[in-house]
């Protein structure tokens, strides 16, 4: 069976251990060869919670994402996903052909994990392997009749295609704003923003900050954020969500005002942004 984009896979630790202070990181990279399944899946984790950057790290992650151990009866590989999640985290550029190779795991949330890890990552040389994975939802320029399709992590595929600016394959990712998933059309209209700047595509996300589920305003009010879309400051602000997570979305709006302006100088926008962010507290 194929998962629902809709849901999110909860793979960190549960319990006493997971504060992070029961480790070294010299154990934590032992730990990743150590014959208990649980030893090892955890040290993924908390190497990349706590961003342990040390090449010996680098390299037993990227061994872990071949581990043939540690799998589910449902078939699913849960330390090669704790291993690519911490690989993006470290953002050491040796991993990206490890993880591109991943885009061909049975393991749906290891190709999901791979593809985040990849946009994290920041490098273009994935950009063909992630097409590869989109356009097989699609067929030439239009989605395959039989959507929705919940073979690929389309969301995730749009996503990172929009951070590392594939504008060359626009056509291939506008198809998507029509899917039937909802998470999948905003990631697209993401996308579409991030590669062609038209505001439509902003506005429609601000839309989406009306509908009726939080679990999609929540998405939505990410997916602003990390666009900067100013525009959509007020609309944010009054969204029916959490403060804390309106308050991330603003913060990513602000930071991208800031980054575009001349240093000690701040924008109307970037003011309102931040009045804004005071209303929340």
């Amino acid at each position: 069976m194929n998962p629902s984009p809709q849901k999110i896979e909860d793979l960190s630790p549960i319990g006493d251990n997971a504060d992070g202070e029961s480790l070294t990181v010299e154990q934590a990279i032992a730990n990743l060869e150590s014959a208990d399944l649980g030893l090892r899946f955890y040290a993924a984790w908390w190497l990349g919670r706590f961003r342990i950057g040390e090449a010996a790290a680098i390299t037993a992650l990227i061994k872990a994402l071949e581990d043939e151990a540690d799998r589910t009866p449902e078939g699913g590989y849960p330390l090669r996903r704790n291993a690519a999640r911490a690989l993006g985290k470290l953002g050491d550029r040796q991993a990206v052909l490890p993880l591109i190779a991943c885009l061909d795991c049975s393991d749906f949330y290891v190709r999901e994990a791979a593809v985040q890890s990849l946009e994290m990552l920041g490098d273009p040389v994935c950009i063909p392997a992630l097409i590869n994975l989109l356009t097989l939802g699609l067929q030439g320029e239009q989605l395959v009749s039989e959507q929705p399709d919940l073979s690929q992590p389309y969301d995730a595929l749009l996503e990172a295609l929009g951070t590392l600016r594939a504008t060359e394959f626009i056509p291939l990712v506008k198809p998507f704003l029509e899917h039937p998933i909802e998470l999948v059309q905003y990631a697209a209209a993401r996308a579409m923003y991030q590669l062609t700047q038209e505001p439509v595509y902003g506005e429609r996300l601000v839309q989406a900050l009306a509908g009726e589920k939080l679990q999609l305003r929540r998405a939505v009010l990410a997916d602003l954020g990390a666009i900067g879309y100013l525009p959509a400051a007020d609309a944010i602000a009054q969204t029916l969500a959490e403060n804390s997570l309106k308050l991330i979305s603003l913060k990513g709006l602000l930071e991208h005002q800031v980054n575009h302006i001349t240093p000690s100088i701040l924008s109307e926008g970037a003011i309102k942004v931040m009045h804004l962010m005071d209303s929340l507290l």
